[in-house]
């Protein structure tokens, strides 16, 4: 029988069994499998799991049972030392797979991955090897060469000449079409050893693949320079040719829009993905707002891509928040409908806003409402408690401990918290033009620095973008993403936040002393037709206390119980005076004497 041959130019490929109990070794072929990828050979020796998973597929059970059945793989002899360890099995040949997916199905014993399971011995993907596959019919570019060791190739060469370009001075001559990610890793390791740092490789390989293999001719493709924005559609496939100093020798033509648009006049969505630092970026993303911009028309639209009809897109529609109506002034008792107006406006305006005042106020309340109501529903909004400890990988995301479902081993896991969640909700495709709300309660509880991190930049720079701390992705605060915030003064005053979080949110103040929330509670006693006395009972207990930090918000009477026989008494008793005498504490007050309902009672009968 034949050897299969090797596919030239790939490594050796290994997985790491859970436990660090072994690995699986093996290789890609030449041959393509009946999947249309290159089929895999697992080598002799290869360490396999023996137990099956629930989640493994028919086929893949089958194969590693007839193989298990034919002598291909054998038990492993258990080791008296470790009884503990789970069972393996081990391949006596080289056994061929239809891909390197199967491959990993046959080791894991459940469906995985290939191109991410298998790894080299450095660490990187088999993905890496492989040749790209589909991508969409029409994607956009950033390419940046506004200063290029100094040079303005924007103004110097690319609008006269027609052309985008990307340096590549120390690279050899590229004969590939296509080169993988792989073969191009190896041309800058070569090539620009000691010229530049490990992580300045890096970027350079990600650039170079997207510039050589990724583009393609019809994609639109954008540069920024003297602070306009310039956009092209590219004509040409990559080239590599000589240039003065090797700062231009990469190139694809382009055709150039006559017209530019200025930096700071641009959308807020492609401001933020042009504030990404890389000199190749994927703008792909904010096509139809680029479309938008330039006037230009999909000729795919209506068409067949790869025999397949594509779907027109819906017309980019605008962002904006629900006027005011009368049905909600009405549900939310307010008395002066311009402060409805007013927080309508904050919103668009700021993006951020808290509601701070004493407690019982109606806060969270008010700020669930008014989320839900510009939200146009309950499923665009996610509320958020913040306490002490709470902190950056609890609100955006972290390495968590996490279960696999299939295997029951637990590993560190990069996991998403409420805000990226959001975040990630709002920037979808077709869901750029709702608003969706983040509410933060009690959010003067927690260390607001440790928990936004580099987010923090964000709240004030709507259209940057950021390195992350733990994924590495380039992130911006989607613009329809808005945040508002509740804080009890009387846990701790608004003088004391720091002057960081004041300048990136606005401040509202609901005070029992001020509209809205003065007057609340009668008008909803009259609107449930029940006697006002607890309005004037409240009016004047706060009219008492000196401190309007420590006021009682109406929210306090406005619950069912309140109004059955005694309610009114045991709520006082119980929630109302205890609040006071930790307020009075070691001051030798009476309270109930100073607030208790006898003596209001005395003053207002």
């Amino acid at each position: 029988m034949p050897h299969p041959d090797r596919l030239p130019g790939t490594p050796e490929f290994r997985i790491r069994l859970p436990k660090d109990d072994g690995e699986a070794r093996g290789h890609l072929l030449t041959e393509f499998g009946g999947n249309g990828t290159h089929k895999f050979l697992l080598l002799e020796g290869s360490l396999v799991a023996s137990e099956a998973w629930p989640g493994l597929g028919d086929h893949a059970r089958r194969f590693r049972a007839d193989l298990h059945a034919s002598g291909g793989l054998v038990d492993v002899p258990a080791d008296p030392d470790r009884p503990q360890a789970p069972a393996r099995w081990t391949a006596t040949r080289d056994i061929e797979c239809n891909s390197s997916s199967a491959a990993a199905a046959l080791v894991y014993g459940y469906d995985a991955s290939g191109p991410e399971s298998w790894r080299t011995t450095e660490g990187h993907p088999l993905a890496d090897y492989l040749s790209t596959g589909w991508r969409a019919p029409r994607k956009a570019w950033l390419v940046r060469g506004s200063n290029v060791s100094g040079h303005n190739l924007v103004r110097q060469l690319w609008l006269q000449e027609a052309f985008v370009s990307l340096s590549g001075a120390h690279l050899p001559p590229l004969e590939e079409t296509d080169p993988t990610k792989s073969t191009l890793r190896r041309f800058v390791e070569d090539g620009y050893e000691g010229a530049a740092s490990y992580n300045q490789k890096r970027g350079l390989v990600d650039e170079l693949h997207a510039f050589l293999t990724q583009m393609r001719v019809g994609d639109t493709v954008a540069t920024i320079g003297d602070g306009r924005l310039h956009v092209g559609r590219i004509t040409g496939e990559a080239v590599q040719t000589a240039s003065p100093g090797g700062l231009s020798n990469l190139r694809r033509a382009v055709a150039w829009q006559s017209d530019s648009h200025a930096y700071e006049e641009l959308p807020e969505e492609i401001q933020q993905k042009l504030s990404v630092q890389h000199d190749v970026v994927d703008l792909t993303g904010v096509l139809d707002a680029l479309d938008g911009l330039t006037g230009h028309t999909d000729p795919t639209v209506g068409s067949n891509v790869g025999g397949q009809p594509v779907v027109e897109r819906p017309a980019q529609r605008e962002l904006s928040l629900p006027d005011i109506t009368d049905a909600l002034v009405a549900e939310l008792l307010v008395h002066d409908r311009a402060w409805l107006v007013e927080m309508r406006e904050l919103l668009l305006d700021e993006r951020q806003l808290v509601l701070y005042g004493p407690p019982g106020t109606g806060k969270t309340y008010l700020a669930m409402k008014l989320a839900e109501y510009f939200g146009s529903g309950p499923e665009q909004v996610k509320i958020v408690q913040f306490h002490p400890s709470y902190a950056y990988e609890d609100f955006f995301e972290g390495f968590r401990p996490v279960e696999d479902p299939e295997t029951r081993e637990v590993a560190f896991r990069l996991t998403a918290g409420p805000l990226r969640e959001l975040a990630d909700l709002a920037s979808r495709e077709g869901n750029r033009h709702i608003p969706h709300f983040l509410i933060i309660d009690e959010i003067n509880r927690a260390n607001l620095a440790k928990v936004f991190g580099e987010l923090y930049f964000l709240l004030e720079y709507r259209t940057r973008s950021v390195r992350l701390t733990y994924s590495g992705d380039d992130f911006a605060l989607p613009p329809n993403l808005f945040v508002i915030g509740t804080m009890n003064t009387a846990d701790r005053s608004i003088a004391l936040v720091d002057a960081a979080m004041r300048r990136r949110f606005a401040f509202v103040e609901l005070s029992p002393r001020t509209e809205p929330t003065s007057g609340l509670l009668a008008r909803w006693l009259k609107r449930e037709e029940r006697d006002l006395e607890p309005a004037r009972l409240l009016d004047a207990l706060n009219a008492r206390i000196d401190d309007a930090d420590f006021a009682i918000g109406p929210s306090y009477l406005m619950k069912p119980g309140v109004y059955r026989d005694g309610g009114l008494e045991r709520t006082w008793r119980t929630k109302i005076l205890p609040l006071l005498e930790e307020h009075h504490y070691g001051e030798g007050l009476d309270v109930a004497a100073r607030y208790g309902l006898d003596s209001l009672r005395e003053q207002h009968p």
